[in-house]
């Protein structure tokens, strides 16, 4: 391991430091520059013929911490942070993109330090899972339970909304301004406030930010809402579903502009009004509007009465 170039240059005058900022990256990449005749990534950094340091032993995806433990005396051991900062330090050096195939994931540019990727509880306030959703939604016995997502376009600021009960298979959509979350909570609330309480009550999501003001259901209209786990869409099956069958007329190519408000509502029109074999050769439109009728008749006082 004494024979190492990478162990000879080590302890180098402070003032004589390189650009990185770290003597353990600017004495690596001394040592890489004398094997460079080699090849960079075959000749490693000490010859073959001896011990071979940390990054000759980093096989492509490989664990820093294993390597920087096995390949280095504990008298000089480096540390993970100077094998990341090294291996991005040869990629703008040399220009070459191949180094980063030491790296897991093999990025190009390093992400910031301290920086962590926002967690869908610190996005969505007061989130519900959908595993504590009640079981009934899942077998569709009742009415009421829906779900909803976002149907994106190929041009930016292009969106549709869906929501579709569960049982009845009833649907409807409203073009959206992109996925700001105030316009869906606004549309959501448009379509649930004339609606009997029995006929509204859950809303399952995805994750998406756009659904980030779900609350106002919950506050304005008592209804539940609950989300799925991260990476699971499948989870909202019903309305995936109806949105595979909307891009038979609406594929992600469509110019939402070219298309009049009153061509959407006569395709959400046709798609309710088509008989399913699930509903007794029913339409959705059909199951929902009788249901619709058995409220209003429940609700309407008898002339009988008083």
């Amino acid at each position: 391991m004494h024979d190492c170039p990478a162990l000879q240059s080590w302890a180098i005058d402070p003032r004589d430091r390189g650009n990185s900022g770290s003597r353990a990256i600017d004495s690596l990449s001394r040592a890489e520059a004398q094997h460079r005749g080699t090849g960079r990534l075959q000749a490693g950094l000490c010859p073959r013929a001896g011990p071979r340091p940390a990054l000759d032993r980093l096989a492509p995806g490989a664990r820093r911490r294993a390597a920087r433990g096995r390949a280095w005396p504990a008298s000089a051991r480096l540390s993970h942070e100077s094998i990341y900062r090294f291996i991005y330090a040869q990629v703008r050096r040399t220009n070459d993109g191949a180094w980063r195939h030491y790296l897991p994931k093999g990025r190009y540019k390093r992400r910031s330090p301290g920086r962590r990727r926002r967690s869908s509880d610190d996005l969505i306030k007061r989130r519900v899972s959908i595993d504590l959703r009640p079981h009934a939604v899942d077998r569709r016995t009742t009415f009421g339970h829906g779900e909803a997502d976002l149907m994106m376009f190929a041009i930016p600021g292009q969106a549709v909304l869906v929501t579709h009960e569960r049982k009845s298979r009833m649907t409807l959509l409203a073009r959206q301004p992109g996925k700001a979350s105030q316009p869906a909570a606004e549309q959501l609330l448009d379509w649930f406030k004339p609606l009997q309480p029995d006929l509204c009550k859950s809303v399952t999501f995805d994750n998406g930010t756009e659904f980030a003001q779900h609350h106002v259901l919950n506050d304005e209209l008592a209804i539940r809402t609950f989300f799925c786990d991260p990476h699971s869409p499948w989870q909202k099956g019903a309305v995936e579903n109806t949105i595979g069958r909307l891009r038979r007329y609406l594929p992600r190519k469509t110019n939402l502009d070219t298309i009049k408000s009153s061509s959407l509502d006569d395709l959400i029109a046709a798609h309710n009004n088509t008989p399913r074999k699930c509903l007794g050769f029913k339409s959705p439109a059909e199951v929902f509007s009788a249901k619709l009728l058995h409220f209003k008749r429940d609700s309407t006082p008898s002339l009988r009465s008083g």
